[in-house]
């Protein structure tokens, strides 16, 4: 993925579509197609528009981009279709092809702040200091900002507090493992990469953490960049280097990890998967925690890394911690990368429905494994004057861990 790929390809985007037998299994599962029960919100709506388009059958509209854009790409409707139709690369490829200069811009902009994690990490920590924040959490600011900037002041993610993290050595290693921190997780899931790294070293597995790591690139990627998103994957396989195993804990990047930056070069495991079928897991011990946890799937985790029955199992071995799972409809809590700051009337009634199924649990934590849903129903739950923490499935095993 170093290079651009000419993912915008008509006739790819046309025979993709074509496999399409329009049967409608998809709709029931599809989180835009819940909310206003219109065909143009649905998988099958689009994937005729983007047949429809690859044949030269119609012409790009502002409605219909719209209706394309306001896909999730959340892909369970990719998990139930008897065709195996591959919707998300089919919506990439679609969006690439809808490309306008002024999104193309908007694109380099998000992926130019994204490949920088170190300004981006900056960034975050002055706008948590006491009068920035207090400053932006004003009602007097949010009405003079507007957009995506707005909406970015509302939802701003709150930071763990976890000192400095370092590689812990161990006497008899079994290996070297690198570990993917990402952009936006490098600051907000400081906990969950330092627990990473508690729990490989328990295993006997140094933690490789190259310093010039960044962005996936799947933001990019999924706004129809492709060149974008090769450059920072070009960034990645530099950085990790002599690497052969990389374990990534945020389910919002694996699949872009997987599938484009290290296809071929290295082996890429879901740190949840990873643990769970280590063999001296048995070796370790936690502590009992009589607690009661919500359990929320992050689609990309359901969907891309397929690691659900990994976390419930790793979780289970702490004693006394009683797990119950959120349903699974909505399929999206509706953050989805960025979507969240562009359609905020769409995600906010996804995150309402899912928060709302989380508090009639009585829970006393929150559990996801993606960072985007974490900061986006951490927020919610704040906002509605809910306290309950919302942690990581590896934060929560590397706390309790006893070895």
């Amino acid at each position: 993925m170093g290079e651009a790929v000419n993912v915008a390809d008509p006739m790819r985007i046309a025979a993709l579509a074509d496999q399409c037998v329009k049967c409608g299994l998809c709709l029931p599962h599809c989180p835009t197609y819940r909310i206003g029960r219109s065909e143009a919100e649905s998988p099958r709506g689009r994937i005729a528009f983007a047949q429809a388009l690859a044949h030269e059958q119609l012409a790009p509209t502002l409605a219909l981009t719209q209706h394309l854009d306001q896909c999730l790409a959340c892909l369970h409707c990719e998990r139930v279709c008897p065709s195996q139709v591959r919707y998300g690369e089919l919506i990439v490829a679609t969006r690439a092809l809808l490309r306008a200069p002024t999104s193309a811009r908007r694109a380099r902009l998000l992926a130019f702040l994204l490949a920088r994690p170190r300004w981006l990490r900056v960034a975050l920590r002055a706008a948590h200091l006491p009068l920035v924040s207090h400053t932006l959490r004003s009602g007097a600011l949010r009405r003079l900002l507007r957009g995506r900037l707005r909406r970015f002041a509302q939802e701003l993610p709150r930071l763990p507090r976890t000192s400095a993290m370092s590689v812990v050595r161990v006497a008899h290693s079994r290996g070297r493992v690198g570990v993917f921190l990402g952009c936006v997780a490098s600051a907000v899931d400081r906990d969950v990469h330092a627990g990473a790294i508690r729990l490989l070293a328990a295993l006997g597995y140094e933690a490789i953490l190259p310093r010039d790591q960044g962005c996936c690139g799947a933001l990019a990627l999924h706004h129809g960049d492709s060149a974008a998103a090769g450059a920072l994957g070009t960034r990645l396989r530099v950085a990790f280097d002599g690497v052969g195993t990389v374990l990534v804990s945020a389910s919002g990047c694996f699949g872009t990890l997987r599938d484009h930056v290290f296809a071929g070069v290295a082996n890429v495991r879901e740190i949840h998967e990873f643990l769970d079928s280590h063999p001296q897991l048995e070796n370790l011990r936690f502590r009992p925690l009589a607690r009661r946890i919500a359990l929320h799937t992050p689609c990309t985790q359901a969907n891309v890394a397929h690691a659900v029955g990994a976390i419930d199992r790793l979780l289970r071995r702490i004693p006394q911690l009683e797990i119950a799972a959120l349903p699974e409809q909505p399929g999206c809590c509706g953050a989805a990368g960025d979507y969240f700051l562009e359609h905020t009337a769409i995600a906010d009634a996804l995150r309402a429905e899912k928060l709302e199924q989380a508090q009639v649990l009585r829970p006393d934590l929150l559990v996801t494994s993606n960072v985007g849903c974490r900061v986006f129903l951490d927020n919610g739950l704040r906002q509605a004057g809910a306290p309950i923490p919302v942690v990581h499935p590896v934060a929560l095993l590397a706390q309790q861990l006893d070895n």
